[in-house]
């Protein structure tokens, strides 16, 4: 923890979802939450951040509880808290929520959680408590950061003999779990088989950027046509089984059963 925890102190966390090359899986990842929100709902989000997507929702008038590990990230969450917000914001691990009800929230977010657990052990802990924590019928939203994107992208910029030497890659071009990396990488199948005897159906499989990591820098020049344009090129592909391996970031979306 005290890696990832040094790394959210230093990073833009906040501006992270502004730039177009960053924009869709913000805006792809909303849309897909806003397919199943009603009046009332009750939502978690689990690893909130900077509040990204718990204050958009508080602002729009839900019941939010906003779980964060890192209180860096928490102190500027609760600087865009609103006197009108329904927010309760707690510092707290995704892998032991024990703290909070079984069976409260109609909607789970899980949107950074599993880029940061190394072993199957913590990795099923957040799963399970996520699941735990839904109401019968809820749905859950849990993110991945996908291998093999990652891997186009140190090669892109020149990165990759680095991770090889320090011997962070193996021979199937798979990232090594190391906390120390801060980040743990995963490949569909293994998004599959962690979710095996979960009593759960899954709505969708997103990749909910697709390449625009990799193409940064052009589609940062992107004007707003073409940007609306690149959009509508994503929903059209975003859920294909043939193309969601090629997104940086992948989104499971299933309903407790």
């Amino acid at each position: 923890m005290d890696f990832i925890k040094k790394y959210y102190n230093h990073y833009d966390e906040d501006g992270r979802l502004l730039r177009k090359n960053r924009r869709p899986e913000y805006l792809l990842t909303m849309e897909y939450i806003e397919k199943y929100l009603f009046d009332g709902a009750k939502i978690l989000e689990i690893g909130a951040g900077t509040g990204r997507y718990s204050i958009t929702l508080a602002d729009k008038g839900y019941n939010v509880t906003a779980v964060e590990l890192v209180p860096h990230n928490i102190d500027i969450m609760k600087k865009k808290v609103k006197a009108d917000h329904n927010i309760t914001i707690i510092e707290g691990n995704a892998a032991d929520l024990s703290l909070l009800e079984n069976e409260t929230f109609d909607i789970v977010l899980l949107l950074g959680p599993m880029y940061h657990l190394f072993t199957d052990e913590d990795k099923h802990a957040a799963l399970s408590e996520a699941i735990r924590l839904a109401k019968t019928e809820g749905v859950i939203f849990a993110s991945y950061i996908n291998n093999d994107t990652v891997m186009y992208k140190m090669f892109y910029s020149k990165q990759i003999l680095g991770y090889l030497d320090a011997g962070n890659i193996d021979e199937n071009y798979h990232g090594i779990s190391n906390p120390e990396l801060v980040f743990e990488l995963y490949r569909k199948p293994e998004i599959d088989d962690l979710m095996k005897g979960y009593n759960v159906t899954r709505l969708h499989f997103v990749g909910v950027d697709m390449l625009s990591y990799l193409h940064s820098n052009k589609l940062n020049k992107l004007n707003k046509r073409e940007f609306e344009e690149y959009m509508k090129f994503l929903h059209a592909i975003c859920e294909r089984e043939d193309l969601t391996g090629f997104s940086i970031h992948m989104l499971d979306v299933f309903r407790k059963n």
